[in-house]
């Protein structure tokens, strides 16, 4: 069914909901006449009668009332979707998506300064796994691991974050380098699905194979069962760094720095709102 005039429906709904024809006509800035006549057209497409006159102010019929109803809540989504896609509402929060670990262990801890340095600025972080769509879930922005080409999307290396296998004092015991003999023959702590770190692993002349390995389903559980001293773990350097630095964790092997990986900085196309420009060159400045 082809849509009514959306001038009709709009004179329609106020009309509805203020109760009169002028009170609508008050609101909309036309005269009485335009949204009357406006509403008997709507009427005459529908074949229905909407609303009557009642005393001096306008009742609805059944019909008319559903469709009020209806009008006046997707009126109100759209004022609210418009909302928040302007780029001059300030107190819109930024959304901004990232793994779970990089929130809590690198992120997080620094949002103090930039707090402190730009209270007006609001964030919104939604941690997930998942790489999310940052086009269809309006996202600002993202922070993403790997070699920062993802089509449809901006991106910008924020930190190089090569591996590092790691170990708690528990499970090492006073030893702070491990070679790879020493490593196959260890027990081990994995993250479920990322088959990344068992290539990675591969390279470094270990046998997957032949590891004694236990999944965890979340890098935070991973995380947590390699500083319970459970086995060795396949960190990203810039997440370590916390645990090593309070003795939580050791590095015992360290490889060459090569490559691109790393976390990048990812946006949609097109411009970018004063806010996120500031956000982005505080993320650059505390790397």
């Amino acid at each position: 069914m082809k849509l009514p005039s959306l001038t009709a429906l709009r004179a329609f709904e106020a009309a509805a909901r203020t109760g009169s024809f002028s009170a609508a006509a008050r609101e909309l800035n036309v005269t009485h006449a335009a949204v009357a006549q406006q509403v008997r057209a709507l009427e005459e497409r529908l074949g229905q009668t909407l609303a009557f006159r009642e005393g001096r102010g306008l009742a609805l019929t059944g019909e008319g009332a559903r469709l009020a109803q209806t009008l006046t809540e997707a009126f109100r989504a759209i004022a609210a979707t418009l909302d928040e896609l302007s780029a001059d509402d300030p107190d819109r929060p930024l959304r901004i998506t990232l793994t779970p670990s990089f929130a809590a262990k690198w992120l997080v801890p620094r949002l103090g300064g930039f707090w402190r340095a730009h209270p007006d600025i609001a964030l919104t972080l939604d941690p997930d796994l998942r790489q999310r769509d940052l086009n269809r879930e309006a996202f600002d922005l993202g922070i993403r691991y790997g070699e920062g080409r993802w089509p449809g999307v901006e991106a910008e290396l924020l930190t190089r974050s090569d591996d590092v296998i790691v170990g708690a004092p528990s499970l090492l015991g006073d030893r702070h380098e491990l070679s790879v003999a020493e490593m196959q023959q260890m027990p081990w702590i994995t993250e479920a699905g990322w088959s990344e770190q068992l290539r990675w692993l591969q390279a470094l002349g270990l046998d997957p194979a032949g590891l004694d390995l236990t999944e965890m389903p979340t890098e935070e559980l991973a995380s947590l069962a390699a500083r319970e001293g459970l086995g060795l773990a396949v960190e990203m350097a810039p997440l370590a760094e916390p645990d090593v630095e309070e003795g939580r964790l050791r590095i015992v092997h360290r490889p060459p720095p090569e490559g691109s990986y790393g976390y990048w900085i990812v946006t949609r196309p097109g411009p970018k709102k004063p806010q996120l420009k500031t956000f982005i060159r505080w993320l650059k400045s505390v790397v």
